[in-house]
Order: structure tokens, then sequence, then C-alpha cells
């Protein structure tokens, strides 16, 4: 009796612990996905800028400083809509992660409620089978 109970819990332990690799797995994934995209966005932003802070630096009368404003502008403007499109991206791809966590997590308690019904029914059968000589 005992033997038996103790290969479910280790069948249930292994199946848990292989569920939690699989979302350790995926997590890890997302985040070293998001963390490549948002150094992308970083890197780029920061060339950008840098070539109109280099610009800038070359400008010598008022003149060149007005022809800069514009320019400056489109650059906060660019790096405004990258970092609002690489956080949207981020949000999508954490989106999509924990939905597939969450069919993990979904399939274990399906397959765990399948298990205990089959154990339930198997129990039932032993005891009908068991009393059935008992009330002769």
């Amino acid at each position: 009796m005992y033997q038996q109970f103790n290969e479910q819990f280790a069948a249930a332990t292994r199946q848990f612990a292989d569920t939690a690799a699989q979302v350790n797995r995926l997590a890890l994934d997302n985040a070293e996905a998001v963390f490549g995209l948002q150094i992308a966005a970083i890197e780029d932003r920061v060339n950008a800028t840098f070539a109109f802070f280099g610009e800038a630096a070359e400008a010598r009368d008022f003149d060149a400083l007005k022809t800069l404003f514009p320019k400056g502008v489109q650059v906060a403007r660019e790096n405004v809509e990258r970092a609002v499109s690489t956080g949207q991206e981020a949000f999508g791809r954490t989106l999509k992660t924990n939905e597939a966590i969450a069919e993990l997590a979904k399939s274990q308690v399906e397959t765990a409620a399948k298990a205990t019904q089959a154990n339930v029914e198997k129990a039932t059968k032993a005891v009908a089978k068991a009393a059935a000589p008992a009330a002769k």
C-alpha cells in the first residue's frame, strides 16, 4: 500500500518538476527576448541622439541652430515612438508567454484530474469487488 502511494507521489513530483522546468524555460526565453529587444532599441536611439548632438556641436551661428531645431524635434519624436513600439512589442511577447504558461498549467490540471478520476474509479471497483463476497 505504501509502495503504491510512494510511486504516485514520485510520479506527481516528477510531473510537477518537468512542468516547472518548462515554465522556467519559457519565462527565461521571454526575458532574454525582451531584454534584447530593449537593448537594440536603446542602442538605436542613443546613436541617433549622439549624431544629433554631434551636428549641434558643429553649429557656429544662430542660423545653423535654427536649422537644428526641427532635427532635434524629429529625434525626440522618433525616440518616443521607438520607446512606445518597443514597450508594446515587449508586452505582446510577455502576454504570449503568459498564455503558454497558462496552457501548461491547464494541461497539468486536466491530467491530474483524469488520473484522480481513474484512481477513484479503480478504488470504487475494488471496494465493490471486496464487498460482494462479504454480502453473501
